[in-house]
């Protein structure tokens, strides 16, 4: 389904922005311009995938479904030619989140799809979704945003535009149907197991969602559409949603026994066997946070996902927000932290070219340097394990899961033996890419493990293809014997991953060699 905002030329400038959301049940595309520091969309484009119909009770999807999925890439990938890669963003929720062929399907939608696709967590998902429905439409209060996907449901509350309570709940209409109204039965005892399950998986956030509060709650995406489309075309309410209208519904949907053969107002068939499912999960959240009214906003992820694009373009950068609350709560060191990540991005700048590596490698390296020692809150033995396994668990609003990840196994392997083969298999990352910002990062901190502003001399570094020659001057290195010994161990380190550190003051100095 194509639905046109406004007519409009293609866009070939860099001015507009498109967002992709790979849905679980649906692919959207969203284009738009930036006007006056607002974000006027033009265009969105849906098509109906139901990905989380092919993911199997070992979550492995299916052939089939991951040919849907490319299929609808290759038609978005057609009507994004004009855009350079940095204008798009591609977001992936549940269904790739959970997958555990996810990677098979990234490596496929390369061939037909030019532009990198993110997998993100679902605390993530929720708070793109709250920043959508925040910057569409003010309200002066705290809200409630509820957004029921095809394998997942979001839940956010925030104040204006600062989330303060993020979950993702794996619950949703494509999921629930097939559990509890498979080939479209229905009856009161589905609906009632389907209450129960989705009360159940909600159970964990009631408290604090409640201790938080909320002035207003909101619904956001097709399936609360849906639901309330349905429910003022058959005359139960004029706009909001009250749980005696979701009632009144179910026992409406429980006299048809099928969806198959359900004519209400405001129910498409692509809808038919996931309005009971949804309206259960919707139930269920009434029942439990005690909403007492929802009201339909249309807007949600992919609008969130503009805002923030647009966010970047004025260089506000969440991360940094993210990565600074970071170094707050474990109390790092801030001058050793700024001491490796300027020596880290001085390395950088001196390879980038000869390395392929971009504005994005900078800040991910950057942000790798300043947390590196987030674990001595911990334990100073085995920092590097303790600070990844904190990166790689954290909550980091800004970052998606592959970001995350590349920091924690920067971070995991900045010191000691290099595993190539614990590394994990990334999507949007090299493996070449990884071990060049790893070779960084590793002499940073080893060039700085004195602590001190005034030691290093002026370096030069050249690269190669796996191969860095360091330039420190013999004179300084031969007074820093330690230094000196450390340099020729991680020698020795990255010649075991086929990596060849050159530093010829090495060869040279007699204290090294003595």
């Amino acid at each position: 389904m194509n639905d046109t905002v406004h007519d409009t030329e293609r866009p070939d400038q860099q001015a507009y922005m498109a967002a992709v959301d790979l849905g679980s049940n649906s692919f959207h595309m969203v284009i738009a311009r930036v006007v006056d520091g607002d974000i006027q969309l033009l265009h969105r484009e849906k098509q109906k995938v139901q990905l989380a119909e092919g993911l199997n009770e070992q979550l492995v999807l299916s052939e089939e479904a991951i040919e849907r999925g490319l299929s609808v890439l290759a038609q978005f990938a057609d009507t994004l030619k004009p855009f350079a890669p940095q204008s798009v963003r591609v977001i992936a929720t549940y269904t790739l989140r959970r997958a555990k062929n996810a990677a098979t399907f990234l490596r496929r939608a390369k061939t037909v799809f030019p532009f990198p696709i993110e997998v993100i967590s679902g605390q993530e998902e929720a708070r793109f979704i709250y920043q959508g429905v925040a910057h569409f439409e003010h309200f002066s209060g705290r809200r409630l945003v509820i957004d029921i996907g095809g394998g997942s449901t979001e839940f956010a509350i925030g104040e204006g535009l600062q989330p303060l309570r993020l979950s993702s709940r794996n619950m949703g209409c494509v999921s629930y149907a097939m559990q509890h109204f498979a080939q479209g039965r229905i009856s009161e005892k589905r609906f009632a197991r389907a209450i129960l399950q989705a009360e159940q998986e909600l159970e964990p956030i009631v408290s604090s969602f409640k201790a938080a509060g909320w002035q207003q709650a909101v619904g956001t995406s097709g399936t609360v559409k849906t639901i309330r489309d349905i429910i003022i075309g058959l005359g139960l309410s004029n706009n909001a949603l009250e749980l005696t209208h979701l009632l009144a519904l179910k026992d409406h949907l429980v006299a048809q026994e099928n969806s198959y053969q359900l004519d209400l107002p405001g129910l498409t068939d692509d809808r038919k066997l996931l309005i009971c499912s949804g309206l259960a999960i919707l139930i269920a959240a009434f029942n439990l946070l005690q909403i007492d009214q929802l009201v339909y906003i249309d807007a949600a992820l992919r609008e969130g996902v503009l805002y923030e694009m647009s966010d970047r373009l004025q260089h506000l950068d969440i991360r940094e927000h993210s990565v600074a609350s970071m170094q707050r709560r474990y109390d790092v060191d801030m001058a050793q932290a700024e001491r490796v990540r300027n020596t880290a991005l001085q390395l950088f700048s001196q390879v980038r070219s000869v390395w392929q590596l971009n504005d994005e490698d900078a800040m991910l390296l950057g942000w790798a340097a300043t947390l590196y020692e987030v674990g001595l809150h911990i334990n100073s033995s085995g920092v590097q394990k303790h600070s990844a396994y904190i990166l790689q668990n954290a909550n980091l609003p800004g970052f998606n899961q592959e970001q995350q990840q590349l920091i924690a196994t920067l971070v995991r392997f900045h010191r000691r033996k290099i595993r190539l083969d614990d590394m994990p298999v990334f999507s949007l990352y090299q493996l070449s890419q990884v071990v060049c910002l790893l070779v960084l990062l590793r002499l940073a901190v080893l060039l700085n493990q004195k602590r001190r502003d005034d030691l290093l001399p002026e370096f030069t570094a050249n690269a190669a293809m796996q191969t860095l020659e360091l330039n420190l001057g013999r004179d300084w290195l031969t007074q820093q014997s330690l230094l000196a010994a450390d340099l020729a161990a991680e020698q020795k380190a990255l010649k075991k991953i086929a990596f060849v550190l050159d530093c010829p003051e090495l060869a040279a100095s007699s204290t090294v060699l003595s």
